[in-house]
């Protein structure tokens, strides 16, 4: 039995993260993992409550420091519900977003101090971080293109503000290569989901 690791996915909306959390899961399951998957606000009725309220609720206004604040409350009770117990069971986590969403998107993107972001998430988590976050990248164009449907708040506020997320996710890997790594996302999902096994394989000897 491998030891219990735990990824998330991130990137800018659009980069198709919902996409490869299956072909993911699946892909570690087939080598014998126990995984159990979330998602970032959510997964508790707490978090789908917050979640509800941060993305759906198009007529609150929300200030950047109480979103984000009401991001971190979500992924507190995550924390304390779902992810710490798995990974005291032994089990991999996956989660669809985590504390990196929070500092690029109201850091970067919004204006906050990302650093502020980092110290208040250190509290949210108890300081849980994960083995390895995987930035699913992809231009703006495409990205667009991928989001033909009806939007959320966030992926509402335009190219502007997409963009900037982008250069935050870029950012943020450069900063810190030995946790984050951007993955060339804008082919197609299988081939995604390769370019996915191989980063985590090569950057988690386990699974090599």
């Amino acid at each position: 039995m491998l030891a219990a690791r735990f990824i998330s996915l991130d990137g800018i909306d659009g980069a198709g993260k919902s996409a490869q959390i299956g072909p993911l899961v699946d892909w570690l399951r087939g080598r014998g993992l126990v995984v159990t998957t979330c998602r970032d606000p959510g997964s508790t009725a707490t978090g789908d409550a917050i979640r509800a309220i941060l993305l759906d609720r198009h007529d609150l206004q929300l200030d950047a420091r109480a979103e984000m604040l009401l991001y971190m409350a979500a992924r507190a009770q995550l924390v304390a519900e779902v992810i710490r117990p798995a990974l005291a069971r032994g089990e991999w986590v996956v989660s669809d977003r985590y504390l990196l969403a929070n500092i690029v998107y109201q850091g970067h993107a919004g204006g906050l101090d990302p650093d502020v972001i980092r110290s208040v998430g250190a509290v949210a988590t108890g300081g849980l971080a994960p083995d390895l976050v995987l930035v699913l990248d992809v231009d703006l164009e495409t990205a667009a293109r991928r989001l033909a449907r009806p939007l959320d708040k966030l992926e509402n506020r335009g190219d502007g503000y997409r963009a900037r997320l982008r250069a935050g996710y870029q950012a943020e890997a450069a900063a810190d290569p030995a946790r984050i790594q951007i993955v060339d996302a804008a082919a197609g999902v299988d081939e995604v989901a390769g370019r996915i096994r191989a980063a985590l394989s090569s950057r988690l000897p386990e699974l090599a």
